[in-house]
C-alpha cells in the first residue's frame, strides 16, 4: 500500500478552543489506484491533502508513505521524502514565466542532484506521456491553461514519486479540458503506479476513479468509483 492514514485526527486553534479539521480519518489508496476526495469548502479537503503530502502533523493517528511511517522523523527527512517519494500537483500550475516547458521540469531533477542529460531524458519521456512532445521549448505565455496544467502534472512527477497529490487540477479549466486532465491522470495512475489522490468538487468526471471519498465536517466516507 503506497498511502495509508488511520485514524487520523487535525485540530485547529479557535479563540480558547480547537476546531476540528479532520475527525479519526482512514483512508488506503493502493499503488497504481485513484482515490478523488469530494466535499464542500471548508469540510477538511485541504487539511487531508496537506496531512497527506507531510505539510502538517496530525494531532494523532498514522501515516504511512510508501512504507515509511512519518511519525518522528525530522524536518530534514520529511522534506527529502515530500521531494522523492511524494508529487504534488497544485490548483495553480505556478509554472516560472522565463522557462520553457523542459525547462520547468527539469529543475526538479537538478534539486534533487539528477545530471542534466538524465532530467533531460526524463523531461523529454514525461512531456511525450502528457501529449506535449512538440511544445517542449515553448514558454507559459505560449502555452494554453489546459497545456500549463499539463506541464503542472509532469513536472509532478519528475522525480518517479510513489504517491501523487492533486489539487483542484480543473478549477481553471472548461469542462472539456477539465475532463481531458481527469483522464490523463487516471491514465498516469494505472501507467506508472503511483497512489494517486485527487481533491475536486467535480463530480462530472469521476466514473474512472478507483474510489470516491467525500469529505462533510472533517469525517471521511468513502464509496467504490465505477472503474473497480
Amino acid at each position: 500500500m503506497s498511502l495509508v492514514l488511520t485514524d487520523v485526527t487535525l485540530t485547529y486553534p479557535d479563540g480558547g478552543a480547537r476546531l476540528t479539521a479532520l475527525d479519526s480519518v482512514s483512508l488506503t489508496v493502493p499503488a497504481g489506484s485513484l482515490t478523488a476526495v469530494i466535499g464542500p469548502s471548508g469540510s477538511g479537503k485541504s487539511s487531508l491533502l496537506a496531512v497527506a503530502a507531510t505539510l502538517i502533523a496530525p494531532d494523532s493517528g498514522r501515516v504511512v508513505i510508501d512504507g515509511t511511517d512519518i511519525a518522528r522523523r525530522s524536518r530534514a527527512a520529511l522534506t527529502a521524502l515530500r521531494r522523492t517519494t511524494v508529487g504534488t500537483v497544485f490548483q495553480q500550475p505556478n509554472l516560472l514565466p522565463s522557462l520553457t516547458a523542459a525547462e520547468q521540469l527539469q529543475v526538479m531533477a537538478h534539486l534533487d542532484g539528477r545530471s542534466p542529460r538524465k532530467a533531460a531524458a526524463r523531461a523529454r519521456d514525461l512531456l511525450a506521456a502528457v501529449g506535449l512532445a512538440d511544445q517542449a521549448g515553448r514558454r507559459p505565455h505560449q502555452l494554453s491553461g489546459g497545456q500549463r496544467q499539463r506541464i503542472n502534472i509532469a513536472r509532478a512527477l519528475m522525480n518517479d514519486p510513489a504517491v501523487l497529490l492533486v489539487d483542484e487540477p480543473t478549477s481553471a479549466l472548461d469542462h472539456e479540458r477539465g475532463a481531458a486532465v481527469l483522464d490523463l491522470l487516471t491514465t498516469l495512475t494505472r501507467q506508472r503506479g503511483t497512489a494517486t489522490v485527487l481533491v475536486t468538487h467535480d463530480r462530472a468526471h469521476l466514473d474512472a476513479v478507483d474510489e470516491v471519498a467525500e469529505v462533510q465536517d472533517g469525517r471521511l466516507t468513502s464509496r467504490a468509483g465505477a472503474a473497480r
